[in-house]
């Protein structure tokens, strides 16, 4: 039996080698609770701090700005509730503006907010799921207190003007908090906050081959902040909790090989993802291409298609049964299979929207696994349309 493809490295990535071992370090030596004032505890605060300082230093950042969190959700929730609560309490307003397509741990949260009294508008975005620079300018006032515009969307791969919009944003009103959710893009992109000009920034250790439920929020100096969990006094009060330390020295360690070996990586991806770019609507016919059509404006690694008169979870089934692994950007919500809120926003049609597939490279694919991809989903699709009357 062939060995399993694993083309959805959106949703998560294997741990790598090298942060296993910084990880088990920790584990056998250095276990001690950061907090404690004996030897221990000291040993473990000089690793934790070394972790904090080599982020800082990765993100152009310095370490008391770097809140270390339990992952991209916790970052995002506490960028957003922090920064509209803190604003709100120094008498800025309380009207918040993020796009249509952003994560829902950006969406709920500033709907939660909304049920607390708070206002919002979403951003529209283009058939390309871009934003409207004019339309961010239109929607910031004096009320507006805080702006999230994420770095790179995780289900079609585009990628946003985020240095732009928050030029934009600051210009209307220069009280603004800008924040961006650079979870899918950390590792791909440049996402210093001093080149995007952003005052808060999330990322998430398992996305660029770190461990899971660790992740880090980036905090600039003097931004009005609250933090979101209570209790202790770590992360200098600002988020409470025995630190994971094991994860932060993953999340270092994986976060440097990924700056390291940004371009080596993104060339091999990009190659392969390519192949799937322009390749699959050759393969497979009335294939629509999602995201944008310029390679150079989407991640390296991310492909993101639909198949005309195909149900993309039978496609997801069938690529399963067949060895390779993918995703949907639709989500089984209430029993019912609704059309992704990213591609409905891009103007995709509904019946459209349900055939999506994204596939994401990574760079231990292969240009054999790639092969095999374009070799089989053809005959899935063809034997899918023939089963429902429309091949």
């Amino acid at each position: 039996m062939a060995e399993r493809v694993y083309l959805d490295h959106a949703a998560t990535t294997p741990v790598d080698e090298q942060v296993l071992e910084a990880m088990w370090r920790v584990y056998t030596d250095t276990w001690g609770n950061p907090s404690s004032i004996y030897l221990e505890g000291q040993q473990a605060r000089r690793a934790l701090d070394a972790a904090r300082k080599l982020c800082a230093d990765l993100l152009g950042a310095s370490p008391k700005e770097i809140v270390f969190t339990s992952g991209g959700t916790e970052s995002d929730n506490a960028a957003i509730r922090g920064a509209a609560l803190a604003q709100r309490d120094l008498g800025r307003g309380s009207h918040l503006v993020t796009t249509q397509i952003e994560h829902h741990a950006v969406l709920h949260t500033v709907e939660q907010l909304e049920r607390e009294g708070f206002r919002a508008t979403y951003l529209p975005v283009d058939a390309e799921g871009v934003i409207d620079l004019a339309a961010l300018e239109a929607a910031v006032g004096p009320e507006t207190t805080v702006v999230s515009v994420m770095t790179a969307n995780n289900e079609v791969g585009t990628i946003q003007p985020v240095a732009e919009a928050a030029r934009v944003a600051k210009a209307k009103n220069p009280q603004v908090v800008v924040h961006t959710d650079a979870v899918q893009a950390a590792g791909a992109l440049d996402v210093r906050p001093g080149a995007l000009g952003v005052d808060l920034l999330s990322v998430a250790a398992h996305k660029l081959y770190g461990p899971k439920g660790v992740g880090l929020l980036y905090v600039k100096n003097r931004t009005p902040w609250q933090p979101l969990l209570l209790g202790g006094s770590q992360e200098k009060e600002r988020r409470a909790g025995t630190e994971n330390l094991a994860g932060v020295v993953g999340l270092a360690t994986a976060l440097k090989l990924a700056c390291d070996e940004r371009e080596e990586r993104n060339a091999r991806v990009r190659a392969l993802r390519d192949r799937l770019l322009f390749g699959m609507p050759e393969r497979v016919p009335d294939t629509v291409i999602t995201g944008p059509t310029d390679p150079a404006r989407r991640l390296p690694n991310s492909f993101s298609c639909c198949f005309r008169n195909v149900e993309g979870e039978s496609v997801l089934l069938a690529l399963d049964l067949a060895g390779i692994a993918a995703s949907s950007g639709s989500a089984c919500t209430t029993g019912a299979l609704e059309p992704s809120h990213v591609l409905t926003a891009m103007g995709v049609e509904p019946d459209l929207a349900h055939a999506s597939l994204r596939l994401t490279v990574g760079h231990e694919n292969t240009d054999a696994e790639i092969d095999r991809v374009l070799e089989t989903l053809p005959e899935i699709v063809s034997r899918l349309r023939a089963l429902a009357g429309s091949a």
